[in-house]
């Protein structure tokens, strides 16, 4: 007998695929979250060598990096982002057709909150 399996398309937010209320804000923890990761493996760091960078402690930072991002703010994870080395953009686009591009380049200063 054959099985059917059903492939559903998803929407490119798994978490507003899960129906999660603030799925955007978590799609982009998720994405800093991921960078972060990236970036302390490309410069080798230890966790303990991570937090001290970031500025807390390295249980936090092993949260952080098994996706358990909830007690940090955006803000936060791309104060981390830039901590480690990298720029930060934030980019705004206006919807329709003839969008166009607004960036703003906001300077993250270490503890600045």
């Amino acid at each position: 007998m054959a099985t059917h399996n059903r492939v559903v398309k998803g929407t490119g937010n798994v978490f507003a695929d899960l129906g999660y209320a603030d799925a955007e804000e978590h799609q982009t923890k998720a994405r800093l979250a991921s960078r972060i990761a990236k970036q302390i493996k490309k410069r080798n760091l230890t966790q303990a060598e991570a937090a001290k960078a970031l500025g807390i402690d390295q249980p936090k930072v092993s949260a952080m990096l098994r996706g358990r991002f909830r007690g940090f703010s955006v803000y936060r994870l791309m104060r981390f982002v830039a901590d480690l080395g990298c720029k930060v953009e934030i980019v705004a686009k206006e919807g329709g057709k003839r969008s166009r591009k607004i960036v703003d380049e906001i300077p993250v200063h270490a503890g600045t909150d």
